[in-house]
């Protein structure tokens, strides 16, 4: 029997365990992996949940258009949880808040136990259990971006002075350039507030070694790294994750109607199905290895076509790109969605433009223009809103 159809049957007729999974990864099967779905269920408009619109709704091919309802978790009942989806086998508890350096010898004596090949996760790893059912009210939570029936996620400890969304985990993940222009930085996840930054490995202010959270990961190891094929029709292909890709953007900014407008009636390369891709989606495609301030490129492969938009200053930039997924915060949740960084993640801060968070990082934008005078500063930061994003468009290979 052909190994490939041993393994779905094993996975149709065992469930998922460890032992299928590691058995799928060594012999290397797919080569790929699956992106989880981000979570989202609601259909909104522009401002509010909507119920499930008719298929020619502009709000159709959104996020919960292809919701799954299977988690497929699996508690072992020893600290650990298997994501079938993924492949990866991940500890159910965060660390207490650690240096870099006290996480790397947390990890040495838990590779001393049952397993021994714990390790910290790379962002696209560590994204992956984000659930954007989650909601979060400025800097306080509602609802976690993590599913709290497998995986625990404190808050910042408000009696000690810190926000509840000071509850950042850091990834292995290094920002190859320097955030606010100043600061060494490792890319995390926050699972309170739903959103990818750089954060700091030093306190800017003391100097001290930082502190955040960290959650260990085993197995797949081909998670997170695309396999690309230039189809010479205006296409991209995926074979990592089953997606095609346009290979030019829209060279153009869309307020986030507009953009699932644009997704909708594009027609490429004798396929009309392209949408505009879950923030999951879009995050496959970030090149964290390629910075602008290193390279002056975008953080994503040259396979690909990315027009520049530059800082208002002028200095060498790239698109903001709106993805499908609605990001739940404020006082009128629904009225934003997340956006993807394939430049730097632009605030004005002290007079100067500067990289926030990093290329990659993930942010939301209302999604209606409010104003005609964008971009903005916002935030104690100065982070730039611009509200009329870019669009790459994707399909399914079917």
């Amino acid at each position: 029997m052909n190994v490939k159809v041993w393994i779905v049957l094993a996975l149709v007729f065992f469930g998922c365990n460890d032992t299928v999974v590691s058995q799928a990864r060594i012999t290397g099967i797919t080569g790929g992996y699956k992106i989880r779905h981000t979570g989202v269920s609601t259909y909104y408009d522009t401002n509010f949940a909507i119920s499930k619109p008719g298929s020619q709704s502009v709000f159709f091919s959104q996020d919960a258009m292809n919701y799954n309802t299977s988690e497929n978790f699996i508690d072992h009942g020893d600290g650990t949880i298997t994501d079938c989806v993924t492949g990866l086998m991940w500890k159910k508890d965060l660390t207490p808040k650690l240096t870099l350096d006290e996480a790397k010898s947390m990890l040495d004596q838990l590779n001393a136990g049952k397993y021994n090949d714990w390790r910290i996760p790379g962002i696209k790893e560590l994204f992956s259990l984000i659930d954007y059912s989650g909601q979060v009210f400025g800097d306080r939570s509602v609802r976690l971006f993590i599913n709290s029936t497998y995986f625990d996620q404190p808050l910042g400890n408000t009696a000690m002075g810190e926000r509840e969304i000071d509850a950042q985990t850091w990834s292995s993940t290094e920002c190859q350039s320097l955030t606010m222009g100043r600061d060494r930085s490792r890319y995390g996840v926050n699972f309170v507030d739903g959103r990818i930054k750089a954060y700091p490995i030093k306190e800017p202010f003391s100097g001290l070694p930082n502190r955040l959270y960290f959650r260990f990961v085993r197995g797949n190891r081909h998670y997170g790294y695309n396999k690309l094929t230039d189809n010479h029709d205006g296409t991209i292909s995926d074979e990592a994750t089953g997606l095609m890709w346009q290979k030019e953007d829209s060279q153009t900014g869309f307020d986030w109607k507009s953009a699932l407008q644009y997704a909708r009636v594009l027609s490429l390369a004798n396929h009309s199905d392209w949408r505009l891709p879950t923030v999951k989606e879009l995050e496959s495609l970030v090149d964290y290895e390629n910075q602008v301030d290193v390279s002056g490129k975008a953080s994503i492969s040259e396979l690909f076509q990315t027009s520049r938009r530059n800082n208002p200053d002028g200095s060498l930039n790239y698109p903001y790109y709106w993805s499908s997924t609605t990001l739940l915060d404020g006082p009128q949740p629904g009225n934003q969605a997340a956006y993807v960084c394939f430049g730097k993640a632009s605030a004005f801060f002290n007079g100067q433009y500067v990289d926030a968070h990093g290329t990659g990082a993930i942010r939301s934008d209302i999604k209606l223009m409010a104003q005609m005078n964008y971009p903005i500063a916002f935030g104690p930061q100065g982070d730039l809103v611009y509200v009329k994003n870019y669009v790459r468009c994707v399909r399914d290979i079917k």
